[in-house]
């Protein structure tokens, strides 16, 4: 498994985010140690570096500051509990890696607090990416559930179910979903959710204190149909009614509505935890995905976002 390496384009990024958070933001050291996860003495050192490595002049003068601003923007206008935003390869719109490497240390952070924690977990090729990033660690206080089914059509284990790749690099009470992701019926979806076992770990989903996700799109190549959970005549029907993305899933419309019926009454996953009680993160990027990102925010399906530079523009432009 690939191991994120603290690196020290990664220790400039951090320094250059605690220096906008000092000298533009107006946040206090105390501050900033709490909203980069690190100790005050850290923070401390994180802006003085951000001095000594010329990244504050009277502006920060590191990509991040941009992205950083496009953050706040979307905080403010999506009432976020958490936004990030990463610079965009001009090379290659829509490439993953950043956003991935992004979703990885917030991840960690959360994974690196003492107080216990209930994480949940949707699916994804975004996610999984980010997964394969984690540095081994240990975490025996926290509990790691998954959102979905782990299981594919085929009775293989679904490949972007990322609950067994998370217990590879960190040592964490994990509750898989011995579930499809969708069922073949509405009964036999009944009968697997009124398992005692299943109830359980729905109930600990629903405990979560923070969630990563990931938004698929509902085109011709959506995650769905490509991993062969739902059919092409079955997506068309999900069109039709309007829906734009899915999580976990569930499919919703440009209003950020559950549909009715179609494959949403087959759908074996959790519901996505309160956004009143915990904080539901996506990590999605691109073009495909742009209807069912802002669907999930207007209609505050996700109230956190991690993504890129040019989709974040594109979000409050198209707004």
């Amino acid at each position: 498994m690939a191991q994120r390496q603290e690196t020290q384009g990664n220790r400039l990024d951090d320094a250059a985010r605690a220096g906008w958070l000092y000298y533009v933001a107006g946040n206090n050291q105390e501050q900033i140690a709490r909203k980069l996860g690190v100790s005050r003495q850290t923070a401390q050192r994180l802006v003085s570096l951000s001095v000594s490595e010329g990244l504050v002049r009277v502006r920060l003068d590191h990509p991040i500051g941009r992205c950083m601003e496009l953050a706040e923007r979307l905080t403010a206008r999506y009432a976020l509990e958490f936004a990030e935003v990463v610079p965009s390869d001009p090379d290659a719109p829509g490439a993953i890696h950043g956003v991935a490497i992004a979703a990885a240390a917030q991840i960690e952070r959360w994974l690196r607090n003492e107080k216990p924690t209930v994480m949940a977990l949707g699916t994804g090729r975004t996610l999984k990416a980010a997964i394969e990033q984690l540095t081994p660690m240990e975490a025996p206080q926290h509990k790691i559930v998954s959102l979905t089914g782990s299981i594919a059509p085929d009775g293989s284990a679904a490949f972007y179910n990322v609950i067994f790749n998370i217990a590879e690099a960190v040592k964490a009470r994990s509750f898989p979903m011995p579930l499809p992701v969708i069922a073949s019926s509405a009964a036999e979806r009944d009968m697997l959710l009124s398992q005692p076992m299943i109830r359980e770990t729905h109930a600990l989903a629903q405990q979560a204190d923070i969630a990563f996700v990931g938004i698929g799109d509902l085109g011709p190549e959506a995650p769905l149909v490509v991993d062969g959970f739902i059919s092409a005549s079955e997506v068309k029907l999900l069109q039709k009614a309007g829906a734009v993305g899915e999580i976990v899933g569930w499919a919703f419309d440009a209003q950020g509505r559950f549909i009715d019926g179609i494959t949403n009454d087959r759908v074996a996953s959790a519901p996505l935890p309160s956004r009143e009680t915990s904080t539901v993160v996506a990590i999605a990027v691109g073009e495909r995905k742009m209807p069912g990102i802002r669907a999930a925010l207007s209609r505050r399906l996700i109230n956190g976002l991690i993504t890129d530079e040019v989709t974040a523009e594109a979000i409050l432009s198209a707004d």
